[in-house]
C-alpha cells in the first residue's frame, strides 16, 4: 500500500500560483492513497471517488491557507476526514472507519498461496475493525496504514492529541479483544 511521506518536495508553492502542470503531479501523487483512505471510512466505492474530487476541490480553492508546504498531505488528509464527517452527517448515519492490516515478510509476497491467505486474513481482519467505533478505526487507519504521527492525526481530525491518543489506545485494546474471542471461535 501507498504511503504518504511528508518530507517529499512536493509542487504545493507551483500549484498556489496555479500551474495546472504542478496540480497533476499533487492529483497522481495523492489521489491512490486518498481514495484507499476514504473507501476504508465510507466502504462505497463511488462516494470514495466523489469525496476524492471534492476534495481536491476543495485543496485547489484553499491552498492559499495552507501555511506549511511540507505538510500539504496531512492538510489533504484533514479535508478528506471532514468530507467523510459532512457526508456522515448528511446522510444521518453513523459509519465504521478501518484500519490496521497485518503485514507479511517480503520473502512471501509473490507465492500465490501466500496473496490468498494475505487476502482472507485482511478480509478476516477488515470484518474486525468494523466492529470499532468510527473514532477509533479512524486513527488506526491513519496510523499504521498512512504512516501519519500522532500529532498529524490529531490535525487530520481537528481533535486534541490527548483524545487521539486515548483513541489509539482503546482502538488497539478492543481490537485485541475482538482478535482473541475470533481465535477463541476457531
Amino acid at each position: 500500500m501507498l504511503v504518504v511521506a511528508e518530507r517529499e518536495q512536493l509542487p504545493v508553492s507551483q500549484a498556489r500560483s496555479g500551474e495546472p502542470a504542478a496540480w497533476d503531479a499533487l492529483f497522481h501523487r495523492y489521489q491512490l492513497p486518498l481514495y484507499v483512505y476514504v473507501f476504508e471510512l465510507v466502504n462505497n466505492e463511488q462516494t470514495s471517488l466523489d469525496i476524492v474530487q471534492e476534495t481536491f476541490i476543495a485543496a485547489v480553492r484553499h491552498v492559499g491557507s495552507l501555511r506549511d508546504d511540507n505538510k500539504f498531505g496531512s492538510w489533504l488528509f484533514g479535508i478528506a476526514h471532514q468530507k467523510c464527517i459532512q457526508r456522515w452527517r448528511k446522510q444521518n448515519r453513523e459509519e465504521i472507519l478501518c484500519g490496521e492490516i497485518a503485514e507479511l515478510p517480503d520473502e512471501f509476497e509473490n507465492s500465490p498461496d501466500t496473496l490468498l491467505i494475505r487476502n482472507e486474513q485482511e478480509a478476516e481482519f477488515m470484518n474486525l475493525l468494523d466492529r470499532l467505533p468510527l473514532s477509533q478505526r479512524a486513527v488506526l487507519l491513519l496510523h499504521f496504514i498512512e504512516n501519519f504521527s500522532l500529532e498529524e492525526i490529531a490535525r487530520i481530525t481537528n481533535t486534541p492529541l490527548g483524545t487521539v491518543k486515548s483513541r489509539m489506545h482503546h482502538a488497539k485494546r478492543a481490537l485485541r479483544k475482538l482478535v482473541r474471542e475470533k481465535s477463541d471461535q476457531s
